[in-house]
């Protein structure tokens, strides 16, 4: 296949500096995480300077680069300690999808619920993103675009920390998605976009090389080459298929679990309000006459 239009070829510092470009535009809010992500190794894939003009074809100025718009720095918290973005869900659901901006870590808690993250279509205003998840007897799930580095610390008890992403070649400047996930009974998850459902995207002008190129490159199976064989191909997808299946019925289980526990929890406290409704009648009965002692809690 011959270079798109052909033109010189370009050089490792020029590749370099069209990804701190993209860099600046995301933190002009101009480009999602995943128009980040994909424009970042577009540029890494490029062979000619018209690839890399395509790139940021569509982005204001030419070279040198745009100053980067200036955005006051959010007020340090009292204490000294981080500012988050907090996203809770108590025996329930939480999302957070779509459009929504990242400027300062994210703290994800469930306690029997399940909280969803959709970074796709983030707009983040640094190359990384720092996420705290706390998890009881519950799930966390983070899709972030493959071809992110993902980071993972914490500590898991009767429960599950996983990271399912085409992450990015060694020694490429990607952007970083750190989390540190504290579970206890339950699950941290990390998907890719290829393990999620797919999100509107637009095709821009060197989506056709790149897409070529990736297939070139040997990215449509986890990142590893193209010269795996059929034979090895298809039982790694048997074993991530079994796998897959053997995780369903463990979580079907355990959600099994988890809906006894909330309905017990609602049992108890509908036995606790008939209680003191009970306890509150007798009381307004024997007013007339000699009433016995109210009950400590009406006093």
């Amino acid at each position: 296949m011959s270079d798109l239009g052909g033109g010189m070829r370009a050089s490792d510092a020029e590749r370099e500096a069209v990804v701190e470009r993209l860099r600046e535009a995301s933190v002009d809010g101009r480009l999602t995480l995943a128009e980040l992500t994909e424009r970042t190794e577009a540029a890494y894939l490029a062979r000619t300077h018209a690839e890399l003009a395509q790139i940021t074809a569509d982005l204001p100025g030419g070279a040198p680069a745009p100053t980067p718009a200036y955005h006051p720095p959010a007020p340090a918290p009292a204490g000294g300690g981080k500012l988050r973005k907090w996203i809770v869900a108590v025996m329930g659901d939480a999302k957070r999808q779509g459009t929504w901006r990242i400027d300062q870590e994210i703290g994800a808690v469930c306690v029997m619920g399940d909280v969803t993250l959709d970074l796709r279509e983030a707009e983040v205003r640094s190359n990384t993103i720092d996420i705290v998840a706390t998890c009881v007897m519950g799930d966390v799930k983070i899709i972030v675009p493959d071809g992110v580095d993902v980071e993972v610390s914490g500590f898991t008890i009767m429960g599950d920390k996983k990271v399912q992403v085409v992450e990015a070649p060694p020694n490429r400047n990607a952007p970083v998605v750190r989390v540190k996930a504290y579970v206890v009974m339950g699950d941290v998850k990390i998907i890719g976009d290829s393990m999620a459902k797919p999100i509107k995207r637009g095709w821009f002008a060197w989506s056709e090389w790149w897409q070529e190129r990736r297939v070139e490159a040997g990215y449509g199976l986890n990142g590893i080459g193209h010269g795996i064989g059929h034979e090895v191909r298809q039982q790694m997808r048997h074993m991530h298929h079994d796998r897959r299946e053997a995780l369903g019925e463990a979580r079907d289980a355990f959600r099994e679990m988890r809906r006894d526990a909330r309905e017990t929890h609602r049992e108890m406290r509908r036995e606790e309000r008939e209680a003191r409704r009970e306890s509150r009648d007798t009381w307004r009965a024997g007013r007339d006459g000699y009433p016995p002692e109210p009950p400590e809690r009406y006093r």
